[in-house]
Protein backbone atom coordinates (compact mmCIF):
# COMPACT_ATOMS: atom_id res chain seq x y z
CA UNK A 1 0.00 0.00 0.00
CA UNK A 2 2.01 2.71 -1.19
CA UNK A 3 0.91 6.27 -1.25
CA UNK A 4 2.65 9.45 -2.40
CA UNK A 5 3.98 12.32 -0.06
CA UNK A 6 0.86 14.62 -1.46
CA UNK A 7 -1.85 11.51 -1.65
CA UNK A 8 -0.60 11.70 2.27
CA UNK A 9 -1.07 14.78 2.83
CA UNK A 10 -4.40 15.07 1.46
CA UNK A 11 -5.75 12.45 3.62
CA UNK A 12 -4.92 15.13 6.59
CA UNK A 13 -8.22 15.77 8.40
CA UNK A 14 -10.24 12.98 6.69
CA UNK A 15 -12.15 10.60 8.34
CA UNK A 16 -11.87 6.76 9.07
CA UNK A 17 -15.38 5.28 9.44
CA UNK A 18 -16.35 3.50 12.83
CA UNK A 19 -16.60 -0.71 12.10
CA UNK A 20 -19.28 -0.32 14.87
CA UNK A 21 -22.39 -2.17 15.93
CA UNK A 22 -24.64 -2.76 18.69
CA UNK A 23 -24.05 -4.51 21.85
CA UNK A 24 -20.35 -5.85 20.72
CA UNK A 25 -18.41 -7.65 23.11
CA UNK A 26 -15.19 -5.06 22.57
CA UNK A 27 -15.64 -1.36 21.05
CA UNK A 28 -11.75 -1.05 20.34
CA UNK A 29 -10.76 2.71 20.31
CA UNK A 30 -7.25 4.60 18.81
CA UNK A 31 -6.15 7.95 18.98
CA UNK A 32 -7.05 8.85 15.82
CA UNK A 33 -6.02 8.10 12.58
CA UNK A 34 -2.70 8.84 10.89
CA UNK A 35 -2.25 9.64 7.37
CA UNK A 36 -2.04 6.48 6.04
CA UNK A 37 -4.82 4.42 7.77
CA UNK A 38 -6.95 7.91 6.58
CA UNK A 39 -5.80 7.82 2.67
CA UNK A 40 -6.32 4.13 2.76
CA UNK A 41 -9.78 4.43 4.69
CA UNK A 42 -9.00 1.59 7.16
CA UNK A 43 -7.89 1.60 10.81
CA UNK A 44 -4.44 1.15 11.57
CA UNK A 45 -3.22 0.61 7.66
CA UNK A 46 -0.12 2.00 8.72
CA UNK A 47 2.28 -1.28 7.88
CA UNK A 48 4.69 -1.29 11.20
CA UNK A 49 1.66 -0.60 13.09
CA UNK A 50 1.15 -3.99 15.24
CA UNK A 51 -2.56 -3.84 15.73
CA UNK A 52 -3.96 -6.72 13.39
CA UNK A 53 -1.07 -9.08 14.76
CA UNK A 54 -1.36 -8.61 18.26
CA UNK A 55 -5.37 -8.70 17.69
CA UNK A 56 -4.63 -12.14 16.56
CA UNK A 57 -2.26 -13.28 18.70
CA UNK A 58 -4.27 -12.20 21.27
CA UNK A 59 -6.77 -14.75 20.15
CA UNK A 60 -9.57 -12.18 18.98
CA UNK A 61 -9.63 -13.24 15.83
CA UNK A 62 -8.47 -16.78 14.22
CA UNK A 63 -6.00 -15.03 11.92
CA UNK A 64 -4.05 -11.93 11.48
CA UNK A 65 -6.85 -9.42 9.04
CA UNK A 66 -5.35 -7.13 7.21
CA UNK A 67 -6.88 -3.60 7.40
CA UNK A 68 -9.06 -3.95 4.35
CA UNK A 69 -10.61 -6.53 5.92
CA UNK A 70 -11.81 -4.39 8.78
CA UNK A 71 -15.66 -5.04 8.46
CA UNK A 72 -14.69 -8.83 9.57
CA UNK A 73 -14.35 -7.68 13.38
CA UNK A 74 -17.96 -7.49 13.45
CA UNK A 75 -18.45 -11.29 12.97
CA UNK A 76 -15.86 -11.63 16.28
CA UNK A 77 -17.76 -9.51 17.97
CA UNK A 78 -15.25 -6.40 18.05
CA UNK A 79 -15.50 -3.27 16.57
CA UNK A 80 -13.28 -0.08 16.20
CA UNK A 81 -13.15 3.62 16.67
CA UNK A 82 -11.09 6.47 17.12
CA UNK A 83 -10.69 8.98 20.63
CA UNK A 84 -10.09 11.90 17.71
CA UNK A 85 -11.87 11.23 14.33
CA UNK A 86 -9.40 13.70 12.46
CA UNK A 87 -6.60 12.21 10.53
CA UNK A 88 -3.22 13.67 11.23
CA UNK A 89 0.81 13.06 10.58
CA UNK A 90 1.02 12.01 14.67
CA UNK A 91 -1.09 12.22 17.86
CA UNK A 92 0.69 15.21 19.12
CA UNK A 93 -1.03 17.82 16.68
CA UNK A 94 -3.98 17.23 18.18
CA UNK A 95 -5.41 19.41 21.10
CA UNK A 96 -6.10 19.13 24.78
CA UNK A 97 -9.49 20.01 23.63
CA UNK A 98 -10.04 17.78 20.65
CA UNK A 99 -9.32 14.74 23.24
CA UNK A 100 -12.08 16.32 25.53
CA UNK A 101 -14.51 16.96 23.23
CA UNK A 102 -13.37 12.69 21.31
CA UNK A 103 -14.15 11.95 24.88
CA UNK A 104 -17.41 13.13 25.26
CA UNK A 105 -18.52 12.17 21.42
CA UNK A 106 -17.07 9.08 22.68
CA UNK A 107 -18.59 8.43 25.48
CA UNK A 108 -22.65 9.47 23.33
CA UNK A 109 -21.24 6.63 20.70
CA UNK A 110 -20.56 3.90 23.82
CA UNK A 111 -23.68 4.66 25.54
CA UNK A 112 -25.81 4.20 21.97
CA UNK A 113 -23.80 1.17 21.10
CA UNK A 114 -23.73 -0.35 24.53
CA UNK A 115 -20.50 -2.81 24.33
CA UNK A 116 -19.53 -5.19 26.91
CA UNK A 117 -16.26 -3.01 26.92
CA UNK A 118 -14.18 -0.27 25.32
CA UNK A 119 -10.87 -0.32 24.76
CA UNK A 120 -8.93 2.39 24.58
CA UNK A 121 -5.22 1.76 22.77
CA UNK A 122 -3.37 4.50 24.30
CA UNK A 123 -3.03 5.46 27.72
CA UNK A 124 -1.97 9.25 27.47
CA UNK A 125 -4.84 9.63 25.38
CA UNK A 126 -7.08 8.07 27.51
CA UNK A 127 -6.28 10.36 30.38
CA UNK A 128 -6.76 13.53 28.50
CA UNK A 129 -10.38 12.50 26.78
CA UNK A 130 -11.77 11.46 30.18
CA UNK A 131 -9.79 13.62 32.73
CA UNK A 132 -8.49 11.10 34.34
CA UNK A 133 -4.77 11.49 35.50
CA UNK A 134 -4.12 8.38 37.55
CA UNK A 135 -5.41 6.06 34.65
CA UNK A 136 -3.04 3.12 34.14
CA UNK A 137 -3.23 -0.10 31.42
CA UNK A 138 -5.75 -2.22 32.60
CA UNK A 139 -9.19 -2.48 33.69
CA UNK A 140 -10.48 0.68 34.62
CA UNK A 141 -13.22 1.78 38.23
CA UNK A 142 -15.35 3.91 36.10
CA UNK A 143 -17.82 2.85 33.25
CA UNK A 144 -20.05 4.84 30.74
CA UNK A 145 -23.51 3.63 30.71
CA UNK A 146 -22.71 0.18 32.08
CA UNK A 147 -19.78 -0.39 29.29
CA UNK A 148 -16.75 -1.47 31.29
CA UNK A 149 -13.42 0.41 29.94
CA UNK A 150 -10.02 -1.40 29.33
CA UNK A 151 -7.14 1.09 28.83
CA UNK A 152 -4.55 -0.68 26.31
CA UNK A 153 -0.93 -0.09 25.10
CA UNK A 154 -0.77 1.71 22.25
CA UNK A 155 -0.13 -0.88 19.32
CA UNK A 156 1.76 1.65 17.25
CA UNK A 157 5.29 0.41 16.06
CA UNK A 158 6.68 3.52 18.03
CA UNK A 159 5.48 2.24 21.19
CA UNK A 160 8.71 0.96 21.86
CA UNK A 161 8.05 0.27 25.68
CA UNK A 162 5.75 -2.54 24.66
CA UNK A 163 7.15 -5.56 22.32
CA UNK A 164 4.67 -7.38 20.47
CA UNK A 165 4.71 -10.43 23.56
CA UNK A 166 3.71 -8.19 25.78
CA UNK A 167 0.69 -6.26 24.06
CA UNK A 168 -0.54 -9.56 22.64
CA UNK A 169 -0.40 -10.85 26.39
CA UNK A 170 -2.06 -7.52 27.71
CA UNK A 171 -4.57 -7.53 25.06
CA UNK A 172 -5.03 -11.44 25.66
CA UNK A 173 -5.82 -10.27 29.34
CA UNK A 174 -8.88 -8.19 27.89
CA UNK A 175 -10.05 -11.18 25.45
CA UNK A 176 -10.38 -13.31 28.58
CA UNK A 177 -12.44 -11.00 30.50
CA UNK A 178 -14.50 -10.30 27.59
CA UNK A 179 -15.30 -13.35 26.51
CA UNK A 180 -15.03 -15.20 30.13
CA UNK A 181 -19.16 -16.16 30.36
CA UNK A 182 -18.43 -17.76 26.41
CA UNK A 183 -16.07 -19.73 27.86
CA UNK A 184 -17.51 -20.88 31.07
CA UNK A 185 -20.61 -21.72 28.63
CA UNK A 186 -18.38 -23.69 26.28
CA UNK A 187 -16.57 -25.43 29.62
CA UNK A 188 -20.04 -26.89 30.79
CA UNK A 189 -20.94 -28.18 26.87
CA UNK A 190 -17.50 -30.06 27.23
CA UNK A 191 -18.29 -31.90 30.32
Amino acid sequence: MGFTPEELQAARGRLVPDVAAPGLRVLFCGINPGLMSAAAGHHFARPGNRFWPVLHASGFTPRVLRPAEQEEMLAYGIGITNVVERASARADELTAEEFREGGRQLAEKVRRLRPEWLAVAGVTAYRVAFDDKHARVGPQDRTIGGTRIWVLPNPSGLNAHWSPAALAEEYGRLRAAAFAEEAEEGDTRDV
